[in-house]
């Protein structure tokens, strides 16, 4: 694993390069299967964001532009020209879209809210259980809230909670915890109408699964509306993990297909 400033990357394959950034609680192991899928055509870099792994540890005064910052460095140190990125790296791959445009952006359900459509209500209980240790009632809480599993029984979420927190191989979860108030924090900071990303020149595509959550799939279609020269694809049978757990195949093959494709797609579309 390499480093650039201040974070690792992982790089594999050959080819035009790709800069992959994973999302809240991922660390870029998670996407192991995406950048092995993309390898064959492609450089695929992915950036282990900060505090998490060999990456130094993320500043206090931390605002989604210091994971911009690192994003902007891992393009211009391997040259490559196309980013890819997954729920709040998403939302971080916009914000270094802002500034600096690239041959192609493609983002799988980001982290942005539209005039609120975050619902931020349960944050404060979520932030004191985090301050106070209390990582299985955050990660319930969290959970319940963002509404990510099929499950809505408390109890249920308690023990899957558990498991991930208290189980094998949980150690990652435990240490990625702190991490996450900070971040969707900065999902609720920038609420807005969504002008903002108008200013962004790259051509882009906005990827979602018709099993998410709504409140991520529906700033999609008002986000490509926005955007000067962006699509967006709702892919069925998908949910809010498909390019680090459940279909990172399926998500390289859309980002394989935009990138060699000779025309534009229309604004909507939902592959059958």
């Amino acid at each position: 694993m390499a480093r650039v400033g201040g974070v690792a990357v992982e790089t594999i394959g050959s080819g035009p390069g790709v800069v992959v950034v994973p999302g809240n609680n991922r660390r870029a192991h998670h996407y192991g299967r995406l950048a092995r899928a993309l390898s064959g055509a492609h450089e695929v870099h992915v950036i282990e964001r900060r505090g998490r792994g060999e990456s130094a540890g993320r500043d206090p005064a931390y605002t989604v532009e210091s994971d911009a910052d690192d994003v902007l460095a891992v393009l211009e140190h391997t040259g490559s020209r196309v980013l890819f990125g997954h729920s709040y790296g998403g939302l971080v791959a916009l914000h270094a879209g802002l500034r600096q445009p690239v041959d192609g952006l493609i983002v799988y359900e980001p982290g942005v809210s539209l005039d609120g459509s975050f619902g931020a209500s349960w944050m404060p209980e979520f932030n004191r259980q985090v301050e106070d240790g209390r990582q299985v009632a955050a990660m319930t809480t969290f959970l319940r809230e963002t509404r990510l599993l099929p499950f809505k029984a408390r109890p249920l979420l308690w023990a899957i909670s558990w498991l991930m927190l208290r189980g094998p191989g949980s150690h990652e979860a435990r240490e990625m915890m702190p991490l996450t108030p900070a971040e969707l924090g900065e999902i609720v900071r920038l609420d807005s109408d969504g002008s903002r990303y108008a200013a962004i020149a790259s051509r882009t595509l906005l990827l979602g699964g018709a099993k998410s959550p709504t409140y991520l799939t529906g700033v999609l279609p008002r986000l490509a509306g926005l955007l000067p020269d962006a699509d967006y694809t709702i892919l069925p049978g998908l949910d809010h993990n498909a390019p680090d757990e459940n279909a990172p195949d399926t998500i390289a093959e859309q980002i394989r297909r935009y990138l060699v494709r000779g025309e534009r797609h229309p604004r909507y579309s939902s592959t059958e």
